[in-house]
């Protein structure tokens, strides 16, 4: 969004951790003509090579034109230098070596070997940026102590060696100045590269959070509807109050999941705002026992729960929902035991029942127990599920009291 990038809840992110957009310019971005800067740049050293002049009258030769066509030339090719930063630094270099041994004054006429050595160093081009720049001072320095016997103005004297110390200096600021700004650069865009990664990864998380919750909310509930609709089919002439019952209960089933999926849907259209009803949790438990009663299926809770986190509490609903969702279906038990036992680090959740399968998927391979598995992960937990060796299928989850908090993604 040129330069800016938006993020979940927090709107738009500082441009000092992103970095300024110019100084990331790829593809079609890269590729824009520099006119404004190039025109002030080229006013620039043409009325400072002006003033220069007159300040060295009698030291060095007059501005003609040639030496204003050399102005130019520097300062106009710099409007390649995101296109073609080689040339551009390589030619920015030529035009004021050719200016220098012609005999012109001193001036801002390095500025554009300076711009374009910026450019080429942010770019990636380091070795042709320090190339030119040793092209520069190696040949300013063959005029300015041998050359300058054959070249203009006449009778220039050579210059002093602390001249070329001085322009050493100023080579060594250029590629220290443009290397710093490379590798800020790559920082920035190591650092956005690693935010849009972790926003993928949320995203992804969250993806499967809601199909998890999807998941357990209808499978369950379409469950006691599926048991529930045959019931009342089956009693529906023979006895009729029983059917009504099993209408009943399909109609509180149903109320129930489209409440839960519409909470679920709402942090897809609101992200980030506060659940308008709390997630469901272990206290719920006498309803799981109620519906699942509903259903045929009688139900014996041992133990407690302890007070759990939110999303620990959540997890745990959902693994016994979940359990006693696939008793109903894959089970030929009627019969089912949920105990609950904890101490200072963990609750551990087991549901059995006494089987024996009723399909050949009863080994539990489905969705249902990969989505408890991932919730006890998601929480440092553990899932164990398969058949006990008496008969029938257990599920033990073991679920830390204390979840360790996550690292904010960068």
């Amino acid at each position: 969004m040129d330069g800016e990038q938006r993020v979940r809840g927090g709107g738009v992110s500082r441009w000092w951790r992103q970095g300024p957009g110019w100084w990331d310019r790829t593809g079609e971005e890269g590729t824009r003509w520099p006119w404004p800067s190039t025109l002030l740049l080229t006013l620039f050293v043409l009325a400072g090579s002006k003033y220069a002049a007159q300040q060295q009258v009698g030291d060095r030769a007059d501005l003609d034109l040639f030496a204003r066509v050399l102005l130019v030339a520097g300062s106009g090719i710099l409007l390649w230098r995101h296109r073609q930063p080689v040339l551009v630094v390589f030619g920015t270099a030529a035009a004021a070596m050719l200016y220098l041994g012609a005999g012109y004054p001193y001036g801002p006429v390095f500025l554009t070997v300076a711009l374009a050595c910026f450019s080429a160093i942010v770019a990636g081009h380091r070795k042709a940026a320090w190339g030119a720049l040793g092209m520069l001072w190696a040949g300013h320095v063959l005029v300015a102590h041998w050359l300058y016997q054959w070249l203009p103005p006449a009778k220039d004297p050579p210059a002093p060696w602390g001249q070329q110390g001085v322009i050493a200096a100023w080579v060594v600021a250029i590629v220290a100045v443009s290397e710093l700004v490379r590798t800020r650069r790559e920082q920035w865009v190591r650092e956005r590269a690693e935010r849009a990664q972790a926003a993928r990864r949320r995203a992804d998380e969250e993806r499967l959070r809601i199909a998890r919750e999807l998941h357990d909310v209808l499978a369950h509930s379409i469950s006691v509807i599926n048991v529930q609709a045959g019931v009342g089919l089956a009693l529906l002439d023979t006895d009729p109050e029983q059917a009504r019952t099993a209408l009943t209960t399909i109609k509180a089933a149903s109320k129930e999941a489209l409440g839960e999926v519409r909470q679920v849907l709402d942090t897809l259209r609101t992200p980030g705002d506060a659940p308008r009803a709390p997630a469901p949790g272990l206290d719920r438990l006498p309803e799981l026992v109620t519906q699942a009663a509903s259903t045929g299926l009688t139900v014996v809770v041992e133990g407690a729960p302890p007070p759990l986190p939110p999303g620990a509490d959540l997890a745990a609903f959902r693994i016994v929902q979940e359990a006693l969702t696939n008793v109903v279906r894959h089970s030929g038990s009627r019969h089912a035991r949920v105990r609950l036992d904890h101490d200072e680090a963990a609750l551990r959740l087991r549901i059995d029942d006494d089987g024996p399968a009723t399909g050949a998927d009863a080994g539990g391979s489905g969705n249902g127990l990969a989505g408890m598995r991932e919730r006890a992960a998601a929480l440092g937990g553990t899932i164990e599920a398969g058949p006990r060796p008496g008969g029938g299928f257990r599920v033990l989850a073991v679920l830390p009291l204390k979840v360790k908090a996550k690292e904010d993604d960068r």
